[in-house]
């Protein structure tokens, strides 16, 4: 066995982010990450919801990656509210939220009650909001200790004047994909680092 030392006296030094302005508007795609908990009667199925062991509320718990613009590639987490034992008014902001989050990847208005606007509304699991993209406004709020960090509580839909133009911008990735694709098919471009 050998020893060897690891020396990272020549690395570059962590770049420090601070927060991201608030109200900042940006194209993002959102990843849900797994947090086992299911319910079939709800439709909460394949491990997607997140059950909180300290509350028992239970959410998606999301990532948001920035994919264009002055802050591509910066990441900002945020939950969706499924359910909680304080009452119906979490669980009904986390709906509103995944229905904008549709209509804004879909380029529909919020006031189409047409058909094929609520198909598009409609998703037969959480698996289809993992890798869509949208447009989201970035907000500024205060952590547990106090301190701000940036959260997605709104997105932004078609009657909003910057929509058409940020929907169009493409940093690394394809222009108009609203689902997930394999990385094979990322366009082919320096990566940031």
């Amino acid at each position: 066995m050998t020893n060897t030392e690891l020396n990272y006296s020549t690395a570059e030094p962590q770049n420090s982010y601070s927060v991201i302005p608030d109200k900042t508007i940006a194209k993002v795609r959102m990843h849900v990450k797994f947090g086992y908990h299911n319910d079939d009667s709800k439709g909460w199925t394949n491990d997607w919801a997140t059950k909180s062991e300290r509350t028992d509320a239970v959410y998606l718990n999301c990532e948001y990656t920035i994919i264009s613009g002055k802050y591509e590639g910066r990441r900002v987490w945020s939950i969706i509210g499924l359910h909680s034992e304080k009452g119906d008014k979490w669980a009904q902001m986390g709906r509103s939220f995944i229905r904008t989050v549709l209509e804004s990847a879909n380029g529909i208005h919020s006031n189409d009650v047409t058909e094929a606007a609520n198909s598009a509304r409609t998703i037969k699991s959480f698996k289809e909001l993992d890798g869509i993209e949208f447009i989201a406004q970035i907000d500024v709020s205060p952590d547990q200790e106090g301190n701000d960090r940036n959260e997605i509580r709104y997105a932004i839909t078609k009657e909003h004047n910057e929509y058409d133009a940020l929907m169009k911008l493409n940093g690394r990735f394809k222009i108009g994909q609203t689902k997930a694709m394999p990385e094979k098919d990322l366009v082919e471009d320096e990566l940031p680092f």
